[in-house]
């Protein structure tokens, strides 16, 4: 069976919506901790189970940690960054009165790590939030970089930054993910998802710290979301129980119209080594908004279970969209339609 998974956040926080996800079909739930910790999401994480309960279901747990992804620092509120306008990319330790002598009054100012600041040069890209927003370096000072937006949005807060062919080295886990990975057998946790798996020692450090808090029988899913976990994917799958496809990140790791051939090759080389796989980003993303999803959305899940996937994972679509419930039931509905036409050639 097919797994069906969806995230936790406001849009579905509340129980009487869990339940009715998992009576959609949701069988699964990614808790995001890049945002908030596994002790702070008690409360969250007992609604769930109690959901699950009253729907019938033995749900599946899995956090997805901060890992050597790159984000941007807090935001106060949400910044608006319009196209050919001008925004600051600037150093988390500069002081407010620093910065504003940088960007004056009313320009959109974006704190990042130290890591992503020091290296950024005139004509570079900066892609935001999985490359939604895209920004042009047109002057770098080490400190801070000035940018002209090339395609906008609105920014909040903790989202992923990346620059395209610059090569950033980041610890496997940080201090909050060590922390998260102490409390998750106590908290039911099934799995632990570990972003951007670079080789297999990203998943030799993630094993070390379960058998270190006994979280040994925690199930470790390696989140494929670079070329360097894609060139690494043989060695990386006898020391994991599953991949995620993440296609975010990995999309903006290579021309988008390459991603296609790319989630075909991962999938084949789990099927080879008899590793389970899901696959997620995107998937319903015009329900986000719509009560209904594209025939080009339905057609994705399909061929991503008939490919062999087992499991199918919603994001922002049940985290901060209008329709979650909705969002599942499409999601489990047409996942079945491509499990029956993966174990029998025909549709239902």
């Amino acid at each position: 069976m097919v797994d069906i998974y969806g995230t936790i956040g406001p849009s579905c926080s509340s129980q009487e919506i869990l339940t009715e996800m998992f009576r959609a079909g949701m069988t699964g739930v990614r808790l995001n901790l890049s945002h908030i910790s596994l002790r702070e999401s008690a409360e969250q994480i007992e609604k769930l189970y109690a959901a699950a309960h009253t729907a019938g279901v033995n749900p599946i747990l899995l956090i997805d940690m901060q890992g050597p992804e790159l984000r941007i620092g807090r935001l106060k509120e949400a910044l608006v960054l319009r196209e050919k306008e001008k925004a600051v990319l600037f150093c988390e330790k500069i002081k407010a009165e620093e910065l504003l002598k940088y960007c004056g009054e009313g320009t959109p100012a974006i704190p990042v790590p130290e890591a992503v600041c020091a290296p950024l040069e005139k004509e570079m890209e900066v892609l935001l939030d999985d490359g939604r927003i895209s920004l042009r370096i047109t002057e770098g000072r080490g400190d801070h970089a000035v940018a002209e937006v090339v395609r906008g949005g609105s920014l909040t807060g903790r989202k992923s930054v990346k620059i395209p062919g610059l090569d950033i080295k980041m610890p496997t886990l940080t201090h909050d993910d060590i922390d998260n990975i102490r409390d998750a057998a106590s908290y039911g946790v099934t799995g632990i998802m570990q972003p951007f798996v670079r080789s297999r020692a990203d998943l030799d450090e993630v094993h070390n710290a379960l058998w270190k808090f006994r979280g040994e029988r925690l199930q470790v899913i390696a989140k494929i979301e670079n070329k360097a976990g894609m060139a690494q994917i043989d060695s990386l799958l006898p020391a994991c129980h599953g991949v995620c496809i993440a296609r975010g990140d990995l999309g903006n790791d290579m021309p988008l119209w390459e991603l296609p051939g790319a989630q075909k090759k991962i999938s084949a080389a789990c099927r080879k080594a008899k590793r389970y796989f899901m696959v997620a980003t995107q998937m319903l993303t015009s329900m986000t908004d719509c009560a209904v999803p594209t025939r080009a959305e339905v057609n994705d899940i399909f061929n991503t279970v008939a490919d062999g996937a087992s499991g199918v994972m919603i994001t922002g679509e049940s985290a901060v969209g209008k329709y979650p419930v909705e969002a599942i039931r499409f999601l489990a509905n047409t996942a079945r339609q491509g499990e029956l036409y993966r174990n029998t050639g025909r549709e239902l």
